[in-house]
């Protein structure tokens, strides 16, 4: 009774009967609140939290990276594997890095080289129309002088096999619309993503002699959004494209009142694979050097637009989270080491290469994390591993991102990491990547539209803050995260 009297005094400011002031009730009374408190053990967070205010302090004054990316995106565009665009941002991306006081050099990856070519596609009855399209990254060309066919719209895969009777000798359209963005699922691109990658090959299975595939995203300006397509060895080749939302839901319109034929006209090709590199810069460890930790994001992309938030946005974060470290004098106990892989888009054949040519360094690279959801502002980190070291990594990274609360980037998704760097995880190394607020990510993925306009500096600036903490501290930790 007497604790509950002192506690109500004091936060009335009253006296209380018997007892000359709360304050004098407080002291004289510790007995009744029980043992004094045991101070808590820091935690790795604590222990980290000065340095990690100071870098995300730097890097919110800073505007180093959105001046990297317009360089890359203004100076430089769009970077296709097998072209001289790419050639140049690899050179200047090196150069870069060299400028900024770090040890760098390029590793040499053979590449795809595909080649877009004249895209001409249009409607031709009930009316005639031009359809904007881009060939989808892989595609063969159409026969000399082009494909006229009937239309035959699509909603599913099971539709598709439902109708194979009406398909041999037409166009399929997969007219399969993604989900809108939503904060339980995402992005719904992953469930529409198969009609781009597949729905050649399952429509040539059925006869069809060329593709048409509504654009991958939840929001469009009649802007068509390109990608990679993978073709079946055990079915013909037939040529594929993207089409707007726009004329995709007017083609179907259209065949839900009478027969539709679209004349088609691709000159896309595959040539010899050409050479290019892979791009390493370092800021080595004070004294475990022989132990990394891998940032990196990749520095090809599509050949249209800018590539600004795919992935040049993830390159300049990568890059100038090492030179910030080093500015602020902050050298970890590891190495941190930028890698910007090559030909992620049409390929991987970078992490690929990456993982294979530094085998014998895999035992030894503690983490890798990668940057692949544009520079939008940072909300947490995916996670993967080998499966029995998952859990532990997990709650490990889950406490480490309390370090980001400032910047809101503080969620875990187990099981996720990045395409380049999850080569890695066969090895047994811990992978994660950035992932940010992508709202409005598939408005632009693989369009013209992905440009440097697109990109907010402030917004980039933060990636660059949770990026340099997390390299810093887990290069800097007593222990690996996945420890057990």
């Amino acid at each position: 009774m007497k604790r509950a009297l002192v506690i109500a005094a004091l936060a009335s400011c009253a006296p209380v009967q018997g007892v000359s002031s709360p304050v004098a009730a407080w002291i004289s009374d510790t007995s009744s609140f029980g043992p004094a408190p045991v101070p808590r053990e820091p935690t790795v967070a604590d222990r980290y939290a000065a340095v990690a205010t100071k870098i995300i302090t730097a890097a919110r004054a800073d505007r180093g990276a959105y001046a990297k990316l317009a360089h890359l995106t203004d100076r430089i565009g769009n970077r296709l594997s097998g072209t001289p665009a790419l050639d140049r941002a690899i050179a200047w991306a090196a150069q870069a890095m060299k400028d900024d006081g770090l040890e760098v050099r390029t590793e040499k990856v053979m590449v795809p080289h595909w080649v877009r070519g004249i895209e001409d596609v249009a409607l031709v009855a009930p009316v005639a129309r031009p359809l904007h399209v881009l060939a989808l990254g892989g595609s063969v060309s159409t026969p000399k002088g082009g494909i006229t066919a009937p239309i035959v719209v699509i909603k599913d895969f099971a539709e598709l096999d439902a109708k194979a009777a009406s398909i041999k000798g037409a166009i399929v359209l997969y007219d399969v619309a993604m989900p809108a963005y939503s904060a339980e699922r995402g992005p719904g691109y992953g469930e529409v993503v198969p009609y781009r990658t597949r729905g050649a090959s399952r429509a040539a299975k059925h006869g069809a002699v060329g593709v048409l595939v509504r654009s991958l995203t939840a929001h469009s300006l009649r802007t068509p959004h390109t990608g990679a397509m993978s073709y079946d060895p055990e079915q013909p080749k037939i040529p594929a494209a993207a089409v707007t939302v726009e004329d995709a839901l007017l083609i179907a319109r259209l065949a839900a009142q009478g027969p539709v034929t679209v004349r088609m006209q691709l000159e896309s090709q595959m040539l010899p694979d050409a050479p290019s590199a892979n791009v390493i810069g370092e800021l080595r460890g004070s004294d475990k050097p022989d132990e990394i930790v891998v940032i990196g994001a990749h520095i090809d992309s599509w050949d249209v637009g800018q590539g600004a938030h795919d992935d040049g946005a993830g390159c300049v974060v990568m890059m100038q989270a090492l030179k910030l470290l080093k500015t602020l004098g902050l050298v970890p106990k590891r190495t941190i080491r930028v890698v910007l892989f090559t030909n992620e888009e049409n390929g991987v054949r970078g992490g690929k290469a990456y993982a294979k040519d530094h085998a014998d360094e895999l035992p030894r690279t503690v983490f890798a994390i990668e940057a692949d959801s544009g520079g939008f502002a940072p909300r947490g980190l995916g996670v993967e591993t080998l499966p029995e070291a998952q859990p532990r990594t997990v709650a490990r990274i889950s406490e480490l991102l309390t370090l980001l609360a400032p910047l809101g980037a503080t969620r875990v998704i187990p099981g996720w990491s990045g395409t380049d760097v999850s080569q890695m995880i066969p090895a047994g190394v811990p992978t994660a990547e950035l992932f940010t607020d992508v709202r409005k990510y598939f408005d632009y993925h693989h369009t013209e539209a992905d440009t440097l306009d697109k990109v907010d500096p402030a917004d980039l600036a933060d990636c660059v803050a949770a990026i340099a903490v997390l390299a810093y501290v887990i290069a800097d930790l007593p222990d690996r995260v996945d420890a057990p």
